[in-house]
């Protein structure tokens, strides 16, 4: 069973117990509820169940369904899971009017946040932590110390190892003149920069086995979520697939506790004298006002896994995707080669981190791929911190919303043409008529928007800019004969790849 379908069945009989409890006794239903709400239209729900019944297993087929109520509903649509109203948004103008003009009201998280309860187990962590001192605490720091500018440029060393990894697993694949995985090649170079920049130097025997160990927790992470939503019933249900998520715990305890311990100790013996501060280092002193003590070592685990985690996957994902895209559209590939040489001048071994400003069809490539495939259906849960009224509509305290990413981007009412792949639509602006910053801020929106946006989202796109720009100034990519690029998604920790895609790699530089 999908972990979607399983997390809303485990919603939908909490809430439909809570209904039940308010039949029983009436006095259980706050006078909030007995008066009318004019909340957003959508399907009549059952008694109970909600609209339980028009949910499939797969967020992916989830979309479809959303897409269909909003031609009917439009782009702001409740369902109910039992008897509690869920709010789902899918057009970017609605989106911009909760997340940016209505900020702080939309800038808190359900207390259930499934990633964060089975990712985290259910320690501090900056992407589920609820709206108040530990998630501003643990924001501002991951800001200042991870993604400053600063800081960045003082990982310009790990980025280019991580580019040198990748490119010589793609050159020693290219001498046996078979087709790629591209997917084989990328995963082990962005593993280990976010591993170095979150905990520090390792040898590489201890880099693969972190890398190992969180690489399964993402893998499997749909089959751990029920433990996130509703753990004691998952618990009873799932005993097998408990006992190896409690190993697969177990196994990250043993292998990174030492690792805080170790890097502890010699950021006491070398204070200032590190030679890179790595994110764990500026986490043994951080205090969350109102708590005693500084972060516990679960906690710094939790939050350093989080960067891991996060960074790579979503770097990963998005990565194989452009790459496909590339492949499937030679033209794209060619423009974007000319683009890079104009700029690096022919005889240039590498693209420089430097060189990526000027490279405006570049960026434009990045962006268009993150519109059509943004890194999940939907935005992390928000939930209302006090009643809002949005289009006409009140939404009550309380209640979850949720921004469908994967829809804003494919809206043909904003986007022509919106499956077709042609970056030219942002490099000229001809179609929006914005420049590309605010393209990304409001009209993909894919890594949010307001006080809850992504916190590393320049950082990624700086990455992914970097990655491609050396993968296709290194190499030229062919589709493998007789195989057309497989664009299918599906659900995985994000929206994947369903078939990764191979390619023909052939050196540029001899």
């Amino acid at each position: 069973m999908e972990a979607w379908f399983i997390i809303l069945v485990s919603l939908c009989a909490y809430f439909s117990l809570k209904s039940l409890l308010s039949l029983l006794f009436p006095s259980y239903t706050s006078k909030k509820n007995e008066s009318k709400i004019k909340l957003p239209p959508g399907p009549r729900p059952l008694p109970f169940i909600g609209n339980l019944l028009l949910v499939p297993k797969s967020v992916v087929d989830f979309r479809s369904v959303l897409l269909n109520l909003s031609h009917k509903y439009g782009p702001i649509i409740t369902l109910y899971f039992g008897s509690k109203p869920v709010i789902f948004i899918t057009s970017y103008s609605v989106a911009h009017q909760a997340l940016v003009r209505n900020s702080e009201n939309f800038a808190n998280r359900p207390p259930i946040v499934a990633v964060s309860s089975v990712l985290s187990n259910k320690h501090k962590d900056i992407g589920g932590s609820p709206y108040g001192p530990t998630w501003r605490t643990l924001r501002r720091n991951f800001i200042s110390e991870v993604v400053h500018p600063t800081r960045v440029r003082s990982y310009t060393p790990e980025r280019k190892r991580a580019s040198e990894i990748m490119i010589e697993a793609f050159s020693q694949s290219s001498k046996k003149k078979e087709p790629v995985v591209v997917l084989d090649h990328i995963r082990h170079a962005v593993y280990y920069l976010f591993i170095l920049m979150s905990f520090g130097e390792l040898s590489d025997s201890t880099l693969r086995a972190v890398e190992d160990v969180q690489h399964k927790l993402l893998v499997n992470y749909k089959h751990y979520s029920v433990f996130g939503t509703w753990p004691r019933l998952g618990k009873f249900l799932y005993r097998n697939r408990w006992k190896s998520y409690m190993n697969l715990l177990r196994s990250q305890y043993d292998l990174l506790f030492p690792l805080i311990r170790a890097r502890k100790k010699l950021k006491q013996e070398k204070g200032e004298e590190l030679d890179m501060v790595a994110y764990i280092d500026t986490l043994f002193d951080l205090q969350i006002p109102g708590e005693e003590g500084p972060l516990d070592e679960s906690d710094i685990l939790s939050v350093c896994g989080e960067l891991v985690n996060a960074g790579a996957d979503t770097t990963i994902t998005t990565l194989q995707w452009i790459m496909a895209y590339i492949v499937k559209h030679p033209h794209v590939q060619a423009k974007l080669f000319s683009e890079i040489r104009e700029i690096v001048g022919k005889d240039a071994e590498e693209v420089k981190e430097e060189d990526l400003n000027k490279a405006k069809y570049l960026k434009a490539v990045v962006m268009e791929c993150l519109r059509i495939h943004p890194l999940s259906t939907s935005l992390g849960p928000h939930t209302v911190m006090e009643d809002v009224e949005l289009c006409g509509y009140t939404i009550p305290k309380g209640t979850i919303v949720n921004i469908v990413t994967s829809l804003i981007g494919r809206d043909p009412n904003v986007w022509k043409d919106p499956m077709e792949f042609r970056p030219e639509r942002l490099y000229t602006s001809d179609e929006i008529g914005e420049e590309l910053s605010e393209v990304t801020a409001y009209k993909m929106m894919p890594f949010g928007a307001g006080r809850r946006i992504c916190a590393g989202n320049k950082f990624g796109l700086f990455l992914l800019e970097y990655f491609v720009a050396n993968l296709v100034w290194r190499f030229e990519w062919k589709a493998v004969d007789g195989e057309d690029v497989d664009l299918s998604e599906m659900e995985q920790f994000l929206v994947v790849m369903k078939n990764p895609v191979r390619a023909h790699v052939s050196p540029r530089i001899k």
